[in-house]
């Protein structure tokens, strides 16, 4: 793909009109027109405005990356944490929606609120179909809970793993194993299999 096909197809996937994108991306619709037309080129500012708006790279918008991959549906994500100091995994059902390299998450809670558990949303960003890094944040009013994640991604796209680090309850920077799986028992699966190496270590 070239450049003015990477923006056609991603303004498109965005359901954006030129119009739109050219507003968030500060540039005329007559100049966003040439550059879908093919008849120019953006500059170097202009292609890092373009990027951002449509949430993608300069490596793909200039055509030389190809996110073939399609992680948008119903996953299902594990977490190792604690209760009072007592470990678990906690598994969530996981809504994704993949808008190009930008994926945007909403987990419902796994159990109870007062036994630990709580609805949450972020946002993961996809690196090279090799790493997803993003965050999270409760969307239950009375958690406060809040973090980020690095999972390396299969390079089929059917699972990820890795881990979370975030503010625990009480204010301290807690961490540890997560992962993402299209079934409840494969993610809850590939974090016992993380912990359980750690123990043998």
């Amino acid at each position: 793909m070239d450049v003015s096909e990477v923006i056609k197809s991603q303004r498109a996937a965005l359901g954006l009109s030129q119009g739109e994108l050219a507003k968030t991306a500060g540039v005329s619709v007559r100049q966003l027109a040439r550059y879908e037309a093919g008849e120019q080129q953006p500059t170097l500012s202009a292609a890092v405005s373009l990027a951002d708006a449509l949430g993608i790279s300069l490596a793909r918008l200039a055509g030389q990356v190809d996110y073939g991959l399609d992680l948008s549906g119903e996953w299902w994500c594990s977490w190792q944490t604690w209760k009072e100091g007592k470990p678990r995994v906690d598994t969530h059902s996981l809504e994704v929606e993949q808008r190009g390299e930008l994926l945007h998450l909403d987990a419902e809670r796994a159990i109870a609120v007062a036994e630990g558990s709580y609805r949450w949303h972020g946002e993961l960003r996809l690196w090279d179909q090799e790493a997803l890094m993003g965050w999270y944040r409760s969307t239950d009013a009375a958690v406060r809970s809040k973090g980020t994640m690095y999972l390396a991604l299969h390079r089929h796209g059917t699972h990820a793993w890795g881990r979370w680090v975030g503010m625990s309850y009480d204010g301290a920077v807690v961490t540890g194993w997560g992962s993402l799986a299209r079934t409840h028992e494969h993610s809850a699966q590939i974090v016992q299999d993380l912990i359980d190496e750690d123990e043998a270590r």
